[in-house]
Parts: C-alpha cells; sequence; structure tokens
C-alpha cells in the first residue's frame, strides 16, 4: 500500500512524541512492504510564530491531499494570553472543520500492568474497557463568541443532523462491542441537551433496536466513571463535555500519556492525535510519555488505511513493553525506573521487530 500521511508536531512535547509514533509507523511500513510518505508541517503555536497563522494555507492543502494526519500537541503559555489574537487552539478548531472530521473517539482501557498507576484502587479499575464517542465540530466551541468589557457570550447551537450523525457513530461501534452506549447530556438544564436526548432516542430505535440506550446527566456521568467504570462500553457525549470526561476518564488508566484517539468523518480520511496536551512544563526535556501517540499511529492504520493487522502489531508491540516494565516518568511505580521518551519509543520497536 502506498499512503500520504501528514505529519503535525506541533507545540511543546508534541514534536518529542510524535517522532516515536514516526519511527514505529516507519518500522510498519518497513516490515509489511508498504510506502508511506510521511511529511512534516508546521502547526499550532510554531506556526503562528512563523508564518503569523496557526493552521498556514500550506499546512491545510496538505492535510487535505493526505490519507491522514498525525498530530501531536498544541498551545502554551506563550500563545495563552486573555487578550490573546491568534491561539493554536482556534487552529485546530478549523482544521477539525475543514476536514469534516465529527466523529471523535477515545477508547479507555487499563493494561493490567499499569492497574497500580491509577490513582484509583485496582479493583475498580480492573477490566475497564470503554469508549468514548464525542461529537466534535459543534457545540460551543464553534458557536458564536462574544466580549465587551463588560460580559461575554459563547452560543451552544446542535442542529438534528449533528446529533443524528454521531450517534449512528456511536450505534456502529456499540453493535461490535456489548450494544450497550450511555448518551450523556445536561437535559435538565439545556435546550440543546434536550435536543440532543430526543434524537439520540429516535435514531437508536429506529436504526439500532438491539442496542441498549441509557441516558445520564453528566454530573452523574462524572462521578460514576470513577464510582463505578467496568459498567460502561460506549458513551455518546457533545463536544464539551467530551472533552472534560475524557480527561477525567484518562486517570482510570494512569496517565493522560498512555491514552489515543481518532478524529474521524464521512470519508476514510482521519485526524490523529494522542489526548494529552503539549505540557510545556517538560517540553524538551525527553521525559513525554509516546504511547498514547503511538497508539494513535495504530488507529490511523486501522481507521484511515485500513490495515488491521498492522494497527493489532502496534497495539501487541504496546502491550508487551509494558508488560516488561517499560516506563515513562508518568507511569513509574515504587522501585521502577524511568525511560526517557527515545527509550520508551525504542522499546515498543524492539517488541514489534520480535513479537512474542
Amino acid at each position: 500500500m502506498k499512503a500520504r500521511i501528514a505529519v503535525l508536531g506541533g507545540d511543546g512535547i508534541g514534536p518529542e512524541v510524535v517522532a516515536e509514533a514516526v519511527r514505529v509507523l516507519q518500522a510498519v511500513a518497513q516490515r509489511h512492504g508498504h510506502e508511506l510518505a510521511l511529511t512534516p508541517a508546521l502547526f499550532g503555536g510554531a506556526a503562528i510564530d512563523a508564518h503569523g497563522d496557526g493552521l498556514p494555507p500550506a499546512t491545510l492543502e496538505l492535510c487535505r491531499g493526505a490519507d491522514a494526519v498525525l498530530l501531536g500537541a498544541i498551545g502554551g503559555p506563550r500563545w495563552s494570553s486573555p487578550d490573546a489574537q491568534l491561539r493554536p487552539e482556534t487552529a485546530l478548531l478549523r482544521l477539525r472543520r475543514e476536514l469534516g472530521v465529527y466523529a471523535n473517539l477515545r477508547p479507555v482501557t487499563v493494561h493490567a500492568a499499569l492497574r497500580n498507576a491509577s490513582p484509583l484502587k485496582a479493583g475498580v479499575v480492573d477490566g475497564v474497557d470503554f469508549i468514548f464517542v464525542r461529537e466534535l465540530t459543534g457545540g460551543i466551541y464553534f458557536g458564536e463568541k462574544r466580549r465587551s468589557e463588560t460580559e461575554a457570550t459563547d452560543v451552544c447551537t446542535y442542529s438534528v443532523t449533528e446529533v443524528e450523525r454521531i450517534t449512528r457513530t456511536a450505534g456502529a461501534l456499540a453493535r461490535a462491542r456489548r450494544k450497550r452506549i450511555v448518551s450523556i447530556d445536561k437535559s435538565n438544564v439545556l435546550e440543546t441537551s434536550r435536543l440532543w436526548r430526543a434524537v439520540a432516542t429516535r435514531v437508536v430505535a429506529e436504526e439500532f433496536p438491539d442496542i441498549a440506550l441509557e441516558h445520564m446527566l453528566v454530573d452523574a456521568a462524572a462521578m460514576h466513571l470513577i464510582r463505578r467504570p467496568r459498567d460502561f462500553d460506549v458513551l455518546l457525549t457533545e463536544n464539551m463535555f467530551g472533552d472534560i470526561l475524557t480527561d477525567e476518564a484518562s486517570m482510570l488508566a494512569g496517565s493522560l500519556g498512555v491514552l489515543p484517539s481518532a478524529s474521524l468523518g464521512a470519508a476514510s480520511r482521519g485526524l490523529y492525535e494522542p489526548i494529552h496536551g503539549s505540557a510545556p512544563d517538560i517540553a524538551g526535556r525527553g521525559i513525554a510519555n509516546p504511547i498514547g501517540t503511538i497508539l494513535s499511529a495504530a488507529l490511523l492504520l486501522r481507521h484511515s488505511l485500513g490495515l488491521e493487522a498492522e494497527a493489532v502489531a502496534i497495539e501487541a508491540a504496546v502491550s508487551t513493553a509494558l508488560t516488561d516494565g517499560a516506563r515513562t516518568a508518568d507511569i513509574l511505580g515504587p522501585g521502577e525506573k524511568a525511560l526517557t521518551t527515545r527509550e520508551m519509543g525504542q522499546r515498543v520497536l524492539d517488541a514489534l521487530r520480535d513479537p512474542r
């Protein structure tokens, strides 16, 4: 197979973790006889500094022409002033909309070797395996925004079409899993959530009658994710709620650094990134965890390129490395040695080249 992949390192630790995912993709391509053209481009704060635009036209053109986009992380203190005219986060929202990737998939599993890395008791996190389906191109992040000296407004809007398509994504995933969806909203307060609940109920009843659908208020969901995380299978949520809850859920797995994500649309091209941020406090120190980005590369192979065996090989290599004790500082246990970002990537590569 020949494929074009746009590589957007971004800011902070983004380029460091993306470099390890690129090494893994190159190794997989060589092993299985694929030709992957991995082309880097500036994005986010780095692009603002160089071009005065977080998403320069050349970067957008590259992404539009690619079969998939691999992204690290964006943002940092230098671009986050309340009065900043250009923000990296705005560039990310633009890219998601330009690529039409409206469904953000965030799987959360707890690797047996990391059960003690979670701040929760092992008995709570053992066996956790669920996936968030987060609507990505609507809601309050994309609504009209106004600000004056005395007030500010962010408008949250959802259409029936937007809720229908994200519910269908959740339904298809649930059908391939344990056939349960929990749809998360705030319908006791918000009109957008009342629409969300009504449309999700209709779509599941009409198109996925074999799927059990439960509605849950977002505050209750936040509690139950910690109290009984094993009970969840597919969680369907709007944009902002999904952003917040998936960061909470990362603590079940032990660290933001180990969780991947895939952002998909109607076409096969997707945007793949770890769920963590740019972590400017550790940028340049070579200690960031690349696992989430490497697993995002596995999702890229699966969802955009249709290379299931290759995706499974990466996931198995990550599992082997963790089982054998490979740890970066964020998932370090008592008596364990912290690896650098590069060393962790190498441990995954070694397991990939010598599978068990």
